[in-house]
């Protein structure tokens, strides 16, 4: 089986990926979920003219000539507005929030006031007219269109979404991605490790980019290298109303590689096996009805730099979300030798220089090395037959932190 091209896999994954039905969550349950409609006004913010300040609710009029002693009638608190209007000469007590009291048209700081004797206040300082209320609907009026489909709810989403009197938010549904690790030789993490054993990592790592793009995640474990370990695991993914599944190791052409064979025994329909990119070339695709399983490669830094590439685009596709990898211009910082048959992802030490970005390349690159991984905040992406490159040399980056 020929090897696959990088985008064309990309492509392929992508086919047909829409996002997931919409559901209703309650607002405290909706952070960083997408909406899955547009969002209009249920009422208008502010509802009446408010104070934007703590002072004092006048006629311009009685102010216009300064100094200006007033009447204070009565308090305007937040909740609790003032009943009555305000006549000549008069002022209320207000605080910020409260509703402006008939006949006033300005708000007086209280810096502005000296305050006199038995309930006079002196105004000291100009105001203009019309100074510190917020009309009502300033903000918003019922019916508005405030956000729209795809927005993602961050803080300042959320907060508008309440303030628009929405108890709950209908959102695109969140992808659930079910991770299979596979092997004799794999212990869970704090494990007491015998002889020719180590530990699971994948599947930390794995996790973890699938909740960048709001992904749940059900880690099913580790199956043993048996056909029918795997496809049991597989089952409970497919129970559980997985979106996608990700196996990890087994996906290679060895005599203990059952990973193929049990998907498709499975159901499992071979989409592709084997693409053209190192870190990464036993990345399988397969699609088991309506569920997308990838197989990534054992190597813990190629099961990354695989979730990276096509398991965080597909996720983020399912749920809805807008996901582009962060490329960018950069210059070599040491020399790079010719590349061959294979798009490479080169783990490379990225800063800024004199207004240039300069990615320097780790020396060794082999895909078990995650300390390499951990300290990279970069991917010099290189294309196939790529030329030998010098440094200063222009390059593409792939941004990871």
């Amino acid at each position: 089986m020929a090897l696959v091209p990088v985008p064309e896999a990309l492509e392929r994954l992508l086919a047909d990926a829409q996002a997931l039905p919409a559901e209703n969550v309650a607002l405290h349950e909706a952070f960083d979920r997408v909406l899955a409609e547009p969002l209009f006004a249920l009422r208008t913010q502010p509802p009446f003219d408010a104070s934007a300040m703590d002072g004092y609710a006048v006629r311009f009029a009685d102010i216009a000539t300064l100094p200006a002693r007033l009447t204070v009638i009565g308090t305007a608190a937040a909740g609790r507005g003032f009943d009555g209007s305000v006549g000549n000469g008069q002022a209320v007590r207000i605080f910020t929030g409260a509703p402006v009291p008939q006949s006033v048209d300005t708000i007086v700081i209280q810096e502005n006031v000296r305050v006199l004797a038995e309930g006079h206040i002196e105004v000291v300082e100009p105001t203009r007219q019309g100074r510190n209320i917020r009309l009502a609907g300033l903000d918003f009026t019922e019916g508005d269109r405030l956000l729209e489909a795809g927005r993602r709810l961050d803080a300042a989403a959320l907060s508008l979404v309440a303030s628009a009197n929405y108890p709950s938010v209908r959102v695109v549904g969140r992808p659930l991605v079910a991770i299979v690790a596979t092997g004799d030789e794999l212990l869970p993490a704090g494990s007491t490790l015998g002889p020719g054993q180590i530990i699971s990592s994948n599947a930390y790592g794995v996790a973890a980019s699938a909740r960048t793009v709001g992904a749940e995640v059900l880690d099913l474990g580790i199956a043993a290298d048996r056909k029918e370990s795997v496809a049991a695991l597989v089952r409970k993914a497919v129970a559980a109303g997985a979106n996608a599944i990700v196996t990890l190791g087994g996906a290679s052409v060895g005599d203990l590689d059952l990973v193929h064979e049990a998907l498709t025994g499975e159901g499992m329909t071979l989409d592709f096996w084997k693409i053209a990119m190192r870190p990464g070339k036993p990345f399988m695709f397969g699609r088991l009805g309506a569920i997308r399983c990838l197989g990534l490669p054992g190597n813990p830094v190629a099961s990354l730099v695989c979730s990276e590439l096509f398991l965080k685009p597909l996720l983020a596709r399912l749920g809805g979300r807008d996901y582009r990898h962060d490329m960018r211009d950069a210059i070599l910082g040491a020399a790079m030798p010719a590349n061959e048959h294979r798009q490479d992802y080169v783990r490379a030490a990225a800063v800024q220089s004199d207004n240039k970005l300069v990615a320097t390349p780790f020396g060794v690159q082999d895909s078990s090395m995650l300390r390499k991984l951990a300290d990279a905040n970069a991917l010099i992406v290189r294309e196939p037959f790529a030329e030998a490159s010098e440094v200063g040399a222009a390059c593409r980056l792939l941004m990871l932190r």
